[in-house]
């Protein structure tokens, strides 16, 4: 027999409609049906006193329990909607508060009931298939790594060949430039890429006011009363933490070393409101050209705009475990365009 809740909360800034549906299927499995709105679903504690057939004072004591053990946070799983209810011979619109799916799934988990308890056997069975595919998804990932890094491989080798064949100077260095940039994804795969910088010198290390003062040039390029508004004081940390030693020897020894980390501390820090990865990007280049390490032998810059660009957005979208990898791609950028 299907047991079918279905909510609808309207008003002129925001329409929400929310469906949960807790049913028996043919083959006497849990089943439940949600529709979303804006990717969730928000129900107050009386339409979740509903769904799991339990009073309210008991979700409610649920949901301060869920924040007191910090399981959840209030901020990101409560919402006020403008609703309007019949009381006596009016109807009056009130803010109600309502809860994310992450709360009635987390209540659901809490509740004793028999409709508690269906909601948990179906919730369970689900994060096992979830879990047996993701499985079969990242064996098959797994394949499609195997075969792109031997694809790599066939590539550098045919590039190699190329090389030595080439007559025409113009398609050597061609060919050249293309062979170095596939040289460093195929160590990028294999987690070869340097550790080290290249240039082991007394480093020059701008000021805060300095950095500021670049920083404040860059107003009017990017007009917005955002820009660069601190949020914090967190970038000072950021630009200190370069010269960090231990035991009486830097942390970051080489100019390579101590420009990605500066580049992915002001990235990561969020220092300021708005304009970090540009701010991060031109510190960087502000630092490597103070110390004579922005161009090579040549005279050419040893990172180009698109790859700055690349590099701190890269940065910007990493996770925390991957801190030493993102580093380490941004110090054999520089070591191998010298």
């Amino acid at each position: 027999m299907n047991r079918q809740v279905y909510f609808s909360n309207k008003s002129k800034k925001r329409s929400m409609e929310s469906k949960i549906e807790i049913y028996r299927a043919a083959d006497n499995q849990t089943e439940i049906k949600v529709q979303f709105d804006a990717d969730t679903v928000w129900l107050s504690q009386s339409q979740m006193a509903e769904l799991f057939d339990k009073d309210v004072r008991t979700i409610n004591e649920h949901i301060k329990n869920i924040y007191k053990t910090d399981e959840l946070t209030l901020e990101a799983t409560i919402r006020k909607f403008r609703i309007v209810r019949q009381e006596g011979q009016r109807k009056v619109q009130r803010s109600i508060d309502h809860f994310s799916l992450d709360m009635i799934i987390s209540v659901g988990y809490r509740v004793n009931s028999k409709r508690g308890t269906q909601f948990r056997q179906w919730a369970t069975q689900r994060l096992k298939d979830y879990l047996v595919q993701g499985y079969a998804i990242n064996e098959k990932r797994l394949a499609q790594k195997q075969q792109e890094v031997q694809y790599l491989k066939t590539g550098i080798r045919i590039l190699s060949r190329a090389i030595e064949e080439a007559t025409d100077e113009k398609n050597k260095q061609i060919f050249t430039f293309f062979s170095k940039g596939l040289a460093l994804l195929d160590d990028y795969d294999h987690e070869q890429l340097d550790l080290k910088g290249k240039t082991i010198r007394e480093a020059v290390i701008p000021t805060y006011d300095e950095y500021m003062q670049l920083i404040r040039n860059m107003y009017a390029e990017f007009q917005s009363d955002i820009f660069a508004k601190p949020k914090d004081k967190s970038f000072n940390s950021s630009i200190n933490q370069i010269k960090q030693t231990f035991a009486g020897k830097e942390l970051y020894p080489s100019i390579e070393e101590k420009a990605a980390n500066l580049l992915y501390f002001i990235t990561k820090n969020h220092s300021f409101v708005d304009g970090n990865k540009r701010i991060a990007a031109a510190c960087f280049i502000y630092f490597l050209e103070q110390n004579k390490a922005l161009k090579n032998d040549d005279n050419v810059p040893v990172i180009d705009n698109n790859t700055l660009a690349a590099l701190t957005l890269f940065i910007a979208n990493s996770k925390t475990e991957e801190v030493e990898t993102v580093k380490k791609l941004v110090i054999s950028i520089l070591n191998r365009n010298k």
